[in-house]
């Protein structure tokens, strides 16, 4: 028997929306994820934040300045953006509507206003999302002073945001507990997988069925 096309890479790109409170693990689940699929992209933001010591223009943010971040809302060439702690951040159009047309996954490192902003858009059908949670508020709070990156004052307004954050946990289609950095990243290749396999997202499989009834149709007349 002839062989049927089942050529499941030819289909729109997934963006990958990955959220969570500061310090829950959500840089760091998505690292991994991409250490595990190296056919990910990451949609590297654009921030007014001054760089951080071993940050890399182009590689972790396009810094920036305001005047030009605020041009580029106005532009239509921003995703999504939003004001956390005095800077702006926002993820840039083109490079990621160049990635899933051409079949390329994106991984979002976004909080949940970002997300939503997406999930709203025109790419909203092109999009999964997760919601990270920490085991609890006080490994939430060590994980942050651990990072030694921030000071008391900069961390004590994380923690006050932290609430707020995960008050929007519900707005996620998966929600997974980080307990476990290990067992998160299985669950997370899981989803991935799965939703990589959705019927809607397998453009491919429209002419396989049409064959399949072909082949019916050539059963019946002989």
């Amino acid at each position: 028997m002839e062989r049927r096309n089942m050529d499941q890479g030819a289909r729109r790109g997934l963006g990958i929306i990955l959220s969570s409170p500061s310090g829950a693990g959500k840089s760091t689940m998505a690292r991994r994820l991409m250490a595990w699929d190296p056919t990910l992209s990451f949609s590297v933001s654009a921030t007014t934040r001054p760089p951080r010591e071993g940050e890399v223009e182009g590689q972790h943010y396009y810094f920036t300045d305001r005047e030009a971040f605020g041009q580029m809302v106005l532009d239509g060439e921003m995703l999504e953006h939003a004001e956390v702690f005095g800077n702006h951040y926002g993820s840039p159009r083109a490079p990621v509507e160049a990635a899933l047309a051409e079949g390329r996954d994106v991984i979002f490192d976004i909080d949940w206003q970002g997300g939503q902003q997406i999930r709203n858009s025109a790419l909203g059908r092109d999009v999964v999302s997760i919601f990270i949670l920490p085991p609890s508020i006080a490994e939430l709070e060590r994980r942050l002073r651990g990072r030694g990156q921030d000071s008391d004052a900069v961390i004590d307004g994380r923690m006050a945001k932290s609430q707020a954050e995960i008050s929007h946990w519900a707005e996620y289609d998966y929600v997974l507990v980080n307990d476990d950095a290990d067992a998160c990243e299985m669950r997370l290749r899981t989803i991935l997988a799965a939703e990589r396999l959705r019927r809607d997202r397998q453009p491919w499989l429209t002419g396989f069925t049409r064959a399949l009834n072909t082949e019916f149709s050539e059963r019946d007349a002989g």
